[in-house]
């Protein structure tokens, strides 16, 4: 699992030896069974993730339906928005498959910050990276329709449509499942 890691961060910067080994002792990795839930509305965020292997989504209950906000894959960071302080969460991370991670804590950042500041400014580095990503998306979402979000999916996250259940899909896109299969079938018939 440590040549995963490495090979991202190499999309960023040299790995020196010094940073595999700063990168080898400050790793710590955990499996989680699909169905596995991460957070729960109202627990304590000390943990945050990069997923190695596997899928998460986020979602939040509004009067008793799951509202998903995002889905997560190989290669992408989970930051829950109240990591590192005693605020209460308001959504879930599930995972939807049997997931690899790597996870964080602000403990184990301090100190491996203190011991290795090259770490913080990568750390630093990809953090801007990823929102700007975030920001950009975000634009394109707000600015499509459901239509424009679901073929954005097909292009840039194909792998989403074999994980997240079509139910799951809809929300994240803000529609109703019957809409999605609309949308689904009026594609299927222009080809």
């Amino acid at each position: 699992m440590k040549s995963e890691i490495l090979k991202y961060l190499s999309k960023y910067t040299v790995i020196t030896k010094e940073l595999e080994i700063a990168i080898s002792e400050s790793t710590l990795f955990k499996s989680f069974k699909k169905g596995s839930i991460l957070l729960k509305e109202g627990g304590i965020s000390n943990e945050c993730y990069f997923i190695l292997k596997g899928a998460i989504r986020t979602y939040f209950l509004k009067d008793g339906d799951e509202k998903t906000m995002e889905f997560y894959t190989e290669e992408q960071p989970v930051v829950p928005a109240n990591y590192g302080t005693s605020k209460p969460s308001e959504y879930y991370i599930e995972c939807l498959e049997d997931t690899i991670v790597s996870v964080g804590n602000p403990q184990l950042e301090k100190e491996t910050f203190q011991k290795y500041p090259q770490l913080e400014s990568l750390s630093r580095l990809i953090a801007e990276t990823i929102i700007i990503k975030q920001q950009e998306s975000f634009t394109q979402f707000k600015t499509s329709t459901p239509e424009e979000r679901y073929l954005n999916i097909l292009k840039t996250r194909p792998n989403l449509l074999q994980i997240a259940p079509q139910h799951q899909l809809a929300s994240y896109l803000g529609i109703k499942p019957e809409s999605l299969s609309r949308i689904r079938k009026r594609l299927m018939d222009r080809k």
